[in-house]
């Protein structure tokens, strides 16, 4: 069944046992929209509070804790012409000491950006001349998105964690389906944080922030028990790692892809470790946010 046109009444900023503001069966697809990290609208209206305020939550009929939540990403449109960004690489990114020098002083600490979604293209709107003649391809993803977490809690949309959150990773893009450990009754799925385009590692604190138009579908594996967000593309098996140091996250997501090629995939453990040996790739989801992403795929 098709729910189209779901108009979101609130927002929330931390991801948890919310009431669901809508409950489906599995396989249901959902149309609906997300505010920017500022809360604004597709009218560039105030809508909610800043801090990557989430559409949601959507339960699943049937769904409980140790089942796996399905989330198929069919469509991620930005929905206005109108983005922003941070300006300055992220300290902890940089050399200690090292102090960026910039020939102007920003009167706002965010630059805007022109989006053209019929041309596909980005670009700088103000400050004026500031990459004059550059226009970046648009690659829609999202960056915040899960379901809730184990034991009750409501986690900040600012981080992340086993449960997803806010991991600001460029391959989950339209298309691809997303894997969650369900760990609440319904599995209370929520997104947000549109992103018209992002470099890897997130390392302004944004992407191109901007309201999206959103379609996705959400299914169900029972009694399907994973540890961390997982991903299939047309290309890739990925697995999310949500954690500081980043070495951590990287143990994370390589220890999960082990156990995914083993059970999923009938391969033995010898048979795993020497694929991944030679075949593995590590993709940098952010560094700016309270826990790092990193993904194995």
């Amino acid at each position: 069944m098709a729910h189209n046109q779901f108009e979101p009444r609130h927002y929330y900023t931390t991801i948890g046992n919310h009431p669901p503001v809508l409950e489906v069966d599995p396989g249901d697809s959902v149309s609906t929209t997300t505010v920017d990290a500022l809360g604004r609208d597709a009218s560039g209206n105030q809508v909610a509070e800043r801090g990557n305020p989430q559409t949601g939550p959507f339960a699943v009929r049937g769904a409980e804790p140790g089942d796996c939540l399905v989330v198929r990403l069919d469509m991620l449109h930005p929905n206005r012409t109108v983005g922003y960004t941070r300006g300055v690489v992220a300290p902890n990114v940089l050399d200690p000491g090292f102090v960026p020098e910039f020939e102007d002083e920003l009167e706002e600490e965010l630059v805007h950006w022109s989006v053209d979604t019929h041309v596909g293209t980005a670009r700088v709107s103000k400050p004026e001349g500031l990459l004059a003649g550059v226009n970046l391809p648009l690659d829609p993803m999202v960056g915040c998105f899960g379901v809730a977490p184990p034991r009750g809690q409501a986690i900040s949309t600012a981080t992340s964690s086993t449960h997803g959150g806010n991991m600001d990773y460029r391959g989950f893009r339209q298309g691809v389906t997303v894997y969650f450990p369900v760990s609440a009754p319904g599995g209370l799925f929520f997104i947000g944080d549109g992103h018209a385009i992002q470099g890897y590692g997130e390392i302004v604190g944004t992407g191109i922030e901007i309201s999206f138009d959103v379609t996705f579908t959400l299914d169900l594996i029972k009694g399907k028990t994973i540890g961390w967000p997982r991903a299939e593309s047309s290309d890739y098996l990925m697995v999310a790692g949500n954690a500081r140091p980043l070495d951590q996250a990287v143990q994370h997501a390589t220890t999960e892809m082990v156990q995914w090629l083993q059970q999923d995939f009938g391969l033995s453990a010898r048979a795993a470790h020497v694929l991944l040996g030679q075949s593995v790739e590590y993709d940098l989801g952010n560094i700016f946010d309270p826990a790092y992403t990193m993904v194995c795929k």
